[in-house]
């Protein structure tokens, strides 16, 4: 894959392939080219289990601190300096895009994030709005501040939800287990659930690139809810539409990440998607997930969040266990399987990137083939 750097770091330059530079480990792993050790970085890594966090939460919401570039950067910058990872992702949130789009949000006590107005007849999907994407640019604005920290000692990620799992959360309203409004407006009302994807991919294009334009080095689409969905459902209903989305970003000049949850069932069409690297749950061993993505691809992952509770002994032979499986081979990003839950306790966060920074398997060539 051409290297073509919109971003203000890469000075116009693509990535070296004969140097192996410290800040663009995670950026090579990516792309499957050398490096010196296995990247890491912790999905959710800036949250309540870090206090540093649970300080700036007492005086602002989870979304006035994405809003405030400055609040947004230092909880990105605090999380990544204090864990010792490879890459930092911006502190933002998946369903921001919807307030552009026309549809408010709030987070509740107890509930999570709740949409005031789902969306559930073709009325509401024609009257959404695709127009207003720059009202996100307090995202790109944080990008640029950590960027300008980092220079390049760190990968910086941006981030977006994937078409699906942004139109269930719309048309559900919140969190749901059976997703029945969702899977009724694909199945009766098809015409409205494609024009709801369009409309999302649309604004999801805009808000990636300035992100892009503003220092990301990657951007991760997550598809949290995508499990939800049978193999013939995700090809029918959610597989174009991810695939389209992937290829615009990659247009940008960025490498992709493609992240779901419960998606063994669905990972070879995942991968079909073209995304860079592919992002493993912890539900099934790391090399049985590489080979139903294929070698073509990087992976990312693919630790229990919930080993981190475990003492540290077991926490060191289950990341030694997935960095072997992962064989050396060139394209492992390690990570947690899911996000990084509130009580975890940091300490544990701190062994695992650092296991992981100063694991050496013997035989092992991190430097080899892209074989």
């Amino acid at each position: 894959m051409h290297m073509e750097n919109v971003n203000e770091k890469g000075s116009g330059l693509e990535l070296s392939t004969d140097t192996i530079l410290d800040g663009s480990r995670f950026v090579r792993a990516c792309l499957r080219r050398p490096v010196d050790r296995t990247p890491v970085w912790f999905l959710r890594q800036a949250g309540r289990y870090m206090q540093e966090y649970r300080d700036i939460r007492k005086h602002h919401t989870l979304v006035e601190i994405c809003k405030q570039p400055d609040l947004a950067a230092e909880v990105t910058i605090t999380a990544a300096e204090k864990l010792g990872v490879d890459a930092a992702i911006i502190f933002a949130d998946l369903l921001l895009p919807l307030e552009p789009m026309g549809l408010d949000f709030e987070f509740q006590a107890g509930e999570g994030p709740v949409v005031h107005h789902p969306v559930r007849t073709a009325e509401d999907v024609r009257a959404l709005r695709t127009d207003r994407a720059d009202e996100l640019a307090y995202v790109a604005a944080a990008i640029q501040k950590v960027a300008r920290h980092f220079k390049d000692q760190l990968g910086i990620i941006g981030f977006c939800g994937a078409p699906y799992t942004l139109a269930s959360y719309m048309i559900e309203g919140g969190g749901s287990r059976n997703y029945i409004h969702t899977k009724q407006m694909m199945y009766r009302d098809t015409l409205s659930w494609r024009l709801l994807l369009d409309k999302i991919i649309t604004v999801l294009e805009q808000y990636c690139r300035l992100q892009v334009l503003a220092g990301a080095d990657v951007i991760q689409i997550f598809d949290s809810w995508v499990g939800s969905l049978s193999l013939s459902d995700y090809r029918d209903y959610a597989f174009e539409a991810s695939k389209r989305l992937v290829r615009a970003v990659q247009a940008m000049g960025v490498p992709v990440i493609y992240f779901g949850v419960e998606t063994a069932g669905l990972l070879s069409e995942m991968a079909s998607t073209g995304a860079d690297v592919i992002g493993l749950d912890w539900r099934q061993p790391l090399d049985e997930g590489w080979r139903a993505v294929g070698h073509g691809h990087a992976v990312q992952g693919n630790l229990d969040p919930i080993t981190l509770f475990a003492p540290i002994e077991i926490i060191e032979q289950r990341v030694k266990e997935i960095l072997r499986l992962a064989n050396g081979r060139p394209g492992h990003i390690f990570n947690l399987g899911h996000g990084i839950v509130p009580t975890t306790p940091v300490e544990n966060v701190q062994a695992v990137a650092k296991m992981v920074r100063e694991f050496r398997m013997e035989g092992a060539n991190l430097e080899g083939t892209n074989a």
